[in-house]
């Protein structure tokens, strides 16, 4: 049996593309990614002991997410998501 050998650096380009800070943003945002082909994958981000255990009443508890999308798609999803609120871009190295 054959194994093919591939460069990762050509397949695998995933990059931290934004934070979303609310969960309404947040399916905007997937909705918005699927309408226009670009696939990505999200993180959701622990909240720190310290955070759950002063942070209060549930209601005030703020969702953060991380989204990662190919570096392909960057610009095209830059413009896509000019002026939504909740979203904060990453800034992506160029190699």
């Amino acid at each position: 049996m054959t194994s093919l050998m591939f460069d990762e650096r050509r397949f695998n380009r995933e990059v931290s593309f934004c934070r979303v800070y609310s969960m309404t943003s947040k399916e905007k945002l997937e909705k918005l990614f699927l309408q226009n082909r670009i696939s990505y994958f999200i993180e959701w981000q622990d909240r720190s002991f310290v955070s759950r255990l002063f942070g209060g009443d549930r209601k005030k508890e703020k969702n953060t997410f991380t989204i990662r999308i190919n570096e392909a798609d960057v610009e095209r999803a830059t413009e896509l998501v000019q002026g939504m609120e909740s979203v904060k871009l990453k800034k992506v190295r160029d190699d």
